[in-house]
Formats: C-alpha cells, structure tokens, sequence
C-alpha cells in the first residue's frame, strides 16, 4: 500500500546464527502526519513547519500524499526515455577511404537546426564541429565523390539557442588559458595520428533527437549539450577524416552520452551496431539484452576515463597464445587494430603459420605489413581470430583481413593488424565490424552480440547513405586519444572455505550484521531528525 509513511525507528531484524545469542530490535512505526510526529517537530522549534500541518483527509492533507506519490514513482521510473537516437535516423554510415574508413551519422543542431556529417568515436569525449572557422576541411560535396551534398559550418550567432560556455564552467578544463572566468572557454584536442587536433571554444547548444519508449509521444526532443566550436584543424582533419566533425562518445563528463544521461533523458548507456556493408546504427540509452555477453570495463589510474577492457588472451582459429594477457581500448573511431609490439610478432606469426596462402609484398601502398594472394576459393578458409576477455567472454573475429580482387580467380588480402608501442592495445573498426556493441558505463560493462544491425532498435535513416566510391587503398587512421596506460590491480582471488563456518566466522558475520543494522539506524534517525 504506497502511503507515505516517515519511518520514526524501523528495524526488526534477527541476528540468530549457530551458537551465538540472538538479539531483537524493535521499533514503532508513525504516520508522517501524525500527532505525534507533530508534537515531535514542535519540541524542535520547528514552528513554520508545524503552522502548515494539514489535517487529516482534508484536501490538503491529500494533496501532500499525491505529490509525494508522484515523486517515489520518478524514482522508480529513472530516465524519461528507453533510448533516443538522432532526428534524422539512428543509421551510421562508411565511405571507405574517401573519408578515412571511419563511420558517420547525420546530427542536427542549434536554432534553426542544421545538419552535420560528424564521426563516431569512442576513443574521446567532446562532440566538435567546424565552426566560424580559421582552418578547417573542405564542406564542399565536389572534393569527396561519395557525397550528394555540401557539408556545413557551424556558426554560434546563427542559433538562438547557443550560449558561450565560461572559463568557470566546472566542465572547462582549459581554464588555465583564460585571462578571466567570464571568457569564452578555450578547448585543444590532439589525437594519436601525428599532427591531429581540433581547437576552438565550448558552446552550449540544443542536439534534436527522436526519442522511443515511455513519454516518446513527442515526435523530437532538444537536448542541451555541449559542443566544440571547432575553428581551427590540423593533420588528419584537414585531409579527409570527419570534415565535418566528430562525435566523442567516450565516459568523460562532456560526452553527449554522459550529459544525456545526467538530464535524465535515457540510461547511462548505448550502444554501436557496425555492419560490413558499411551502414550500422546508433542508440543513445541503449542497454542490450539478457543474452549478450559481457566483461568489465577497467579503470586507468583509478578513473574510468577509456573503455579499457582485459583480454587473457588471443587465439588463431583454435590456437590460443600463451601468456598474452594485456588491456585494450575499445575505439570505433580507430579504423584498424593495433596489438603491443610482443603480442604483434606472435599472432602475426601464428597467422602466418595457418593462412593458406602465399605471402606478397604490401600491394596497399606500403599500408599494410601482412598481406597474401589466394585463390577465390580459398578465402573461405581464412583463420579466423578471438580475444578471450576478462571472465573467460570470447569475441570472435571471424575476418580479419581486408580483401581486393585482382581478377575472377585471385584475390589479394591484408591482415589488419598494425603493431604500437603503447602497452596497451587498440581494437578498431575491423574487429568490431558484425557486432551490437554496448557501452554500460552505469554498470561499467563492455557487451556485444552478433548483429546485422538492422534487428537493433531505431528509425531509419532520413538521408540514404550514398554508394561506396572509396579508393580501394585503405590508409591507416587511429583517432583515438592518447591514454596512459597503467595495468589494472588484479581482483584478489578468494580461496576456499569451509562449507561449514568456524566460529571466528560466525564472530565476524554477527560483528557485521549488528554494525550494518546500526547504521541503517543512524541513517534513518538522521533522515528523520536532523
């Protein structure tokens, strides 16, 4: 029966285990609006309080129950959506090497909206778009042949709804280049690829996404977000990688899923379906389902700022390497895999142990460092690959090879796998391709399931992805932030006890039950009290 009752002392719990005493608290249950909780607010001066006190079962009285209904059922509710998506579709798109293998969706931002072509990647936080700008990439459809439209620019006095973010905003992290608190906040990316980054200013802005599930009656939604005023470019950014801006969906605190979720909007969530026709899908709020698997996200110095996970190990079809334990950051805005050098030499060796085929010089403009000729018919017997991740949890990459025809007998194929010198390593686009991939950053999970991505929930897409007029030359394009790498503390592994506890055991579970009820003791008191 869900009326609001104020808990004066509740607990009644037995603390009976074998051997030891059992001890019994009692306690006495009030109304909120009882007499005698009216008396008790009286005796503490709490005379404002006690002049308003409705009386029972009048109108007032019941309008207090009724508001208070309705704010335990928000609680329980959560989030005001299942999940959202963008307003011109939850489809993501790829254009090959025209736009450096990465994948894309259409967003639409500001007041009157406008669209924007922007990069998916896990890998950083902020989303930043071109804007006002210095240096930037070409918007122009003519110097990218996969495209039936120019690109925009963004301009923060076009949008009636944008606002500058100040040097005192709690998310300004370049602080320490402003000359006062009020000064628009100043923000500089680099990226891994030499030479890469984006710099500008913070804005608050409105993101227009459609939303799905309770109180989705509501055809659009306009989230507050905050975005990079991307005036000036450099390295890859200038020379086909997100032209028109990137979308950071990584755990940091300016992340349009982090500020999503912190509104209230969806849960802490969602998901990336990559599909190797080069289409997949985006969901904000996405949690999966019961049956995909899963393994723990770790944190890098204490702070869960990467999608880090464990991998065990790696195996080449049914052979798995020894001692090749090690983390990796989960990244859709790097194009390929990059393995520890260590880890590199093996799996490339076993590869090449169990290909059946033969071993060619880089035919990919020197990209690539593994790469073999093979009859059509025998790329079906191409090893496949798995990560084994924390909790024994199999990924399977079932091609990891990028192919190129070079007639109707041949076809000539790569290993996409590159060696780094970090200590950690990088699973791309290529590994995750086939997969719906949710981030739990709520419960802290990596998850994946086998998908075609179009069994994933949300709308099609409004804008038809154009056709794949890429160059076959793939080039190497790793967008993720730099992140140091610290090896994670192993969980303690429990030994085994007893079926039957010992005494001391019983000892230590009473000392703990009693100091627990205690608290909740407290905690009641001081809710009640203070």
């Amino acid at each position: 029966m869900a009326i609001n009752l104020v808990i004066f002392l509740l607990l009644a719990k037995s603390l009976a285990f074998e051997g030891v005493v059992s001890l019994t608290f009692s306690s006495k249950i009030i109304h909120r609006f009882s007499e005698e909780a009216k008396v008790h607010l009286a005796s503490k001066g709490d005379s404002v309080w006690v002049q308003s006190w409705p009386n029972r079962n009048n109108s007032e009285y019941l309008r207090f129950l009724l508001s208070s209904d309705l704010t335990r059922q928000r609680m329980r509710l959560g989030s005001q959506y299942e999940y959202m998506y963008p307003s011109e579709g939850s489809k993501t798109f790829s254009f090959g090497n025209v736009l450096s293998w990465l994948h894309y969706t259409w967003i639409d931002i500001g007041t009157p909206k406008v669209s924007f072509l922007v990069a998916l990647d896990t890998g950083s936080d902020l989303l930043w778009v071109p804007c006002d700008c210095i240096e930037c990439a070409s918007l122009s459809a003519g110097n990218y042949n996969v495209l039936d439209r120019d690109l925009n620019e963004y301009s923060p006095s076009l949008s009636s709804t944008s606002r500058h973010i100040p040097c005192s905003h709690q998310l300004c992290d370049s602080n320490f280049n402003c000359k006062g608190p009020k000064d628009p906040c100043p923000y500089i990316l680099n990226y891994a690829t030499e030479n890469t980054s984006s710099s500008g200013f913070l804005i608050e802005d409105k993101l227009h996404l459609a939303p799905n599930g309770r109180h989705a009656e509501q055809s659009s939604v306009q989230a507050s977000i905050i975005l990079g005023c991307g005036r000036k470019q450099s390295g890859g950014y200038l020379d086909g990688a997100a032209p028109d801006g990137l979308l950071g969906l990584g755990p940091g605190s300016i992340s349009v899923p982090s500020l999503l979720a912190k509104a209230g909007l969806v849960p802490n969530s969602f998901s990336i379906c990559l599909n190797e026709n080069d289409s997949g899908r985006i969901l904000f709020g996405d949690q999966g389902h019961t049956t995909q698997r899963s393994t723990p996200l770790l944190p890098v110095n204490g702070k869960f700022i990467s999608y880090i996970v464990g991998v065990e190990s790696i195996c080449v079809r049914s052979f798995c390497l020894k001692q090749t334990g090690f983390e990796a950051l989960i990244d859709c805005g790097s194009s390929f895999t990059y393995l520890p050098s260590d880890i590199y030499e093996k799996v490339v060796a076993e590869f090449d142990k169990q290909v059946n085929a033969t071993r060619i010089s880089k035919p990919y403009s020197g990209s690539f460092d593994h790469c073999y000729k093979a009859s059509s018919q025998k790329l079906n017997n191409i090893p496949p690959m798995k990560f084994i991740f924390s909790e024994n949890q199999t990924f399977l990459i079932q091609n990891p090879v990028i192919a190129s025809p070079t007639n109707q007998e041949h076809t000539e194929f790569c290993l996409t796998v590159f060696q780094t010198d970090t200590d950690y390593a990088t699973i791309g686009q290529d590994f995750l391709m086939g997969n719906r991939m949710v981030f739990d950053r709520e419960n802290l999970r990596f998850s994946w399931s086998s998908s075609n991505c179009q069994d994933s929930m949300g709308d099609e897409a409004n804008f038809t992805s154009p056709s794949h007029g890429g160059s076959a030359n793939p080039l190497p394009a790793n967008q993720q932030q730099n992140v140091t790498n610290t090896r994670a503390v192993p969980p303690a592994i429990a030994g085994q006890t007893s079926s039957k506890p010992s005494m001391a055991t019983k000892s230590r579970l009473n000392s703990s039950h009693l100091l627990s009820s205690l608290s909740l003791i407290c905690h009641l008191l001081l809710w009640l009290f203070g």
